[in-house]
């Protein structure tokens, strides 16, 4: 009597209909909650700092406190920037204040309205105004004198730099600075998209 042939599938199709099973149902309440509104969550756009805030002042030459809004930027990239293209978002604990800033070119400040700051200088804002020789090098710095009273002592001040051409944000910066691990780093790094 010639031996039974063995079958030809291998494994069992009770543990493939199990696990289609399973994913479908985990497709399907992922796309439900989708569709009803429910977002999965997702980290802030990563925004590089490329204009670091290195000193920020609140005092007068002899160091009485008169609530004084004045800080230095420094440009801590590898590249320079046309300081002409560069404008300035100033936010005071998360809000964004009364602030036109359209350049960080000297020559360029003089001839705007002046709203919310008082003057700009430093060795990143030389150059011509319509000369393209206005840039902003690596490790020059720039001082902003806010009008007095924009932020004081124990406010977080954000400051965000923007390409006016594209409006596409270059850098932004907190001052203090942020602690590294918070919810918003563990989001970022863990649950983003882009870093997964």
């Amino acid at each position: 009597m010639p031996p039974l042939s063995e079958p030809e599938h291998a494994g069992s199709p009770i543990i493939g209909i199990a696990l289609m099973a399973v994913i479908t149902i985990i497709l399907a309440v992922l796309l439900l909650h989708l569709c009803l509104g429910f977002h999965l969550p997702q980290g802030d756009e990563y925004v590089p700092v490329v204009f670091k805030i290195m000193n920020v002042d609140h005092t007068d030459g002899n160091g009485k406190m008169i609530r004084k809004s004045y800080l230095v930027l420094k440009n801590i990239d590898k590249i320079s920037y046309p300081n002409r293209n560069l404008a300035v978002k100033l936010y005071v604990n998360d809000k964004e204040a009364n602030l036109l800033l359209p350049t960080l070119n000297g020559d360029a400040s003089c001839n705007v309205h002046h709203y919310g700051f008082q003057n700009i200088g430093g060795l990143g804002t030389h150059g011509g105004m319509n000369a393209g020789t206005g840039r902003w090098y690596p490790d020059q710095t720039i001082w902003i004198d806010f009008n007095n009273g924009m932020f004081g002592p124990g406010d977080t001040i954000r400051i965000e730099v923007y390409d006016s051409t594209t409006g596409q944000i270059i850098s932004r910066d907190t001052y203090p600075p942020e602690r590294k691990y918070t919810v918003k780093w563990f989001y970022n790094y863990f649950l983003n998209p882009q870093a997964v």
